[in-house]
C-alpha cells in the first residue's frame, strides 16, 4: 500500500464521489418523504413489482426506490427504517453500497500493489457474506441485520477496493493515457 501521489487527478475520485452520493441518496430517500409512506416493499430481484409505490413520489427518490426494486429484493424484516419509511434496499445491500464508498474513498488516497496477501484479503472479506447469504438462502438460518451489515460492509469495501485497482490498472494502459483518465 503506498500513499496516492496526486489524488484529485486521478479516475478513481469520479467513482467514489458517484458512490458517495449514491450511497447517502439511500439515506435521504426515506427522510425526505411523508413519515410511514413507504413500507412492505418486499418482492422479487429483477422484477418491478412496486411501481404503484414509487409512481408517486418525486425525483430522484423515485428512481432510488425503483433502481432498489429491481436490484434488492426488499424484504422489509431484511431493511433498515428511517423517518418510519423503509429504505430502498435491503440492510445488507445499502451496507454493500456504503462500503463500496469507503473502498473506493480508500483508494482516492492510496494505492495497491496486486500480491497473494491482496487476494487473501479478498477471499477473507467476501466469504463471510457467500456463507451467510448461501445459509440464508438454503433455509439453513435466518441472518439478522446485525448480521447482514457485518457481512455486506467488508465485502463492499473491498468491491470498492477492487474497483479502485481496475481502474489504476486501466489507467496504466496506453489508450486511456492517451484520453487523460489518470
Amino acid at each position: 500500500m503506498q500513499p496516492r501521489k496526486h489524488p484529485l487527478k486521478n479516475a478513481v475520485i469520479i467513482f467514489f464521489l458517484g458512490f458517495f452520493i449514491w450511497a447517502l441518496l439511500q439515506f435521504f430517500a426515506p427522510l425526505t418523504l411523508p413519515p410511514g409512506s413507504v413500507s412492505n416493499l418486499g418482492g422479487v430481484v429483477g422484477i418491478c413489482d412496486n411501481d404503484y409505490t414509487t409512481q408517486d413520489m418525486s425525483f430522484p427518490w423515485n428512481m432510488m426506490y425503483s433502481i432498489g426494486d429491481r436490484l434488492c429484493h426488499q424484504i422489509p424484516e431484511r431493511s433498515f427504517f428511517l423517518n418510519g419509511n423503509q429504505m430502498p434496499f435491503c440492510a445488507r445491500c445499502t451496507t454493500i453500497w456504503v462500503g463500496l464508498a469507503v473502498g473506493l474513498g480508500f483508494m482516492v488516497l492510496y494505492t495497491f500493489e496486486l500480491n497473494w496477501k491482496l487476494l487473501i484479503a479478498f477471499i477473507l472479506l467476501l466469504a463471510p457474506l457467500g456463507v451467510d447469504g448461501s445459509g440464508q438462502l438454503f433455509g439453513l438460518w435466518e441472518s439478522t441485520n446485525i448480521l447482514r451489515i457485518l457481512t455486506g460492509l467488508p465485502a463492499g469495501i473491498i468491491c470498492g477496493v477492487a474497483i479502485g485497482i481496475i481502474i489504476d490498472e486501466l489507467g496504466t494502459m496506453s489508450f486511456f493515457r492517451r484520453i487523460h483518465l489518470t
